[in-house]
């Protein structure tokens, strides 16, 4: 007996939404839940399993623990990876897959050596081996390579968390800096769901060293598009060789992600021209190519003030959920469903 398995987690947005379109679309779907996965390390049995892996549900908000979390998550990975090897087990997106999306750094440079249009890394050199980046050593490369706006990522993550945009004034020396991250009065870093801005030249530096000490990546900030006074970046979904989907993210400030309070929009009232739509897929369906065994991902793309050249900012192999998508015609979900359901008819 084939069966179609979603591994993921009980009374969630993602697993509600999948078995909507299952439901739609007549194909069961079982169930397992990473605490039943983590307990008893096995899937149903069946003649061929074909597996979609949701992320598992972190509950601290603390950085320090973001790259420990998210080890943690790739061991589970290798698991499920191992596990089916020698089985009729099969994935929508392989584990080695979304393990391979979970680096940023990596993934950026993959891209990069691959000839993609990708936001540009700046590096930083400690001068010494295996010493510290600091927020001095910081500034002062901006000011060498005349770059005075950049964003600050941890290498592991998602969800805005950790993420910061700062900009040097190059001649006073003033520094902003726009961050989710915030120092507790213990000295413990954490994420918040809220935006904030520092002027404070002290405050600005402590914070930034914290940041940096988590182990980041330092991009460009772009002047990106805009739209009626806001700036906009995209997400799109792409899935099965295609662009299923493409959403505008609105904001007055430098950071996108829409659980900031920023606004949604769809990609078509913006105007877009026909090229432009088509460079975006044609560099989102490539970078695809890159990592076999990803068959969806969301993927955050710029598209650059005044040549709206597109760069990839990230991409993220459970990049699958959109608000406006589900609560409409949850057409994301339902090609998954129809991806899984001719994969098994096929076997």
């Amino acid at each position: 007996m084939r069966r179609a398995v979603l591994l993921g987690n009980p009374d969630t947005k993602r697993t509600d939404y999948l078995e909507k379109a299952a439901a739609r679309e007549g194909l069961s779907i079982v169930f397992v839940d990473w605490e039943s996965w983590k307990h008893c390390q096995q899937l149903p049995a069946a003649e061929a399993l074909l597996v979609k892996i949701d992320p598992p549900l972190w509950t601290s908000c603390s950085l320090a623990e973001l790259s420990a979390l998210t080890a943690g998550y790739i061991r589970q990975l290798e698991e499920l990876e191992s596990y089916a090897q020698g089985q009729n087990i099969f994935y929508l997106n392989t584990p080695s897959a979304i393990a391979g999306l979970l680096d940023k750094r990596a993934c950026k440079e993959r891209l990069r050596q691959a000839g993609l249009s990708v936001t540009e890394t700046i590096q930083l050199h400690t001068g010494q081996e295996g010493g510290r980046v600091t927020a001095q050593l910081l500034i002062e490369e901006m000011r060498r390579q005349h770059i005075y706006q950049v964003f600050i990522k941890p290498v592991m993550g998602s969800g805005a968390a950790g993420v910061s945009a700062l900009r040097l004034q190059p001649m006073t020396g003033q520094l902003a800096l726009y961050s989710c991250a915030l120092m507790r009065e213990d000295g413990a870093l954490v994420n918040t769901k809220r935006l904030r801005r520092f002027s404070r030249t002290k405050e600005v530096l402590a914070l930034l060293d914290q940041l940096l000490a988590l182990d980041c990546v330092v991009e460009r900030w772009y002047a990106k598009a805009a739209y009626q006074g806001y700036s906009y970046d995209l997400r799109a979904v792409v899935q099965d060789g295609g662009l299923d989907y493409l959403l505008g993210r609105l904001s007055r400030g430098p950071i996108t992600n829409l659980h900031l309070n920023n606004q949604p929009i769809e990609a078509g009232v913006l105007g877009l021209s026909s090229q432009t739509r088509e460079e975006i897929e044609a560099l989102c369906c490539r970078s695809m190519e890159l990592f076999p065994g990803l068959r969806s991902a969301g993927i955050d793309i710029l598209l650059e003030r005044g040549s709206m050249k597109p760069h990839i900012i990230e991409m993220n192999a459970q990049g699958d959920l959109i608000y406006q998508d589900i609560y409409n015609e949850n057409r994301i979900y339902v090609h998954q469903v129809q991806m899984m359901r001719n994969w098994l008819r096929s076997v």
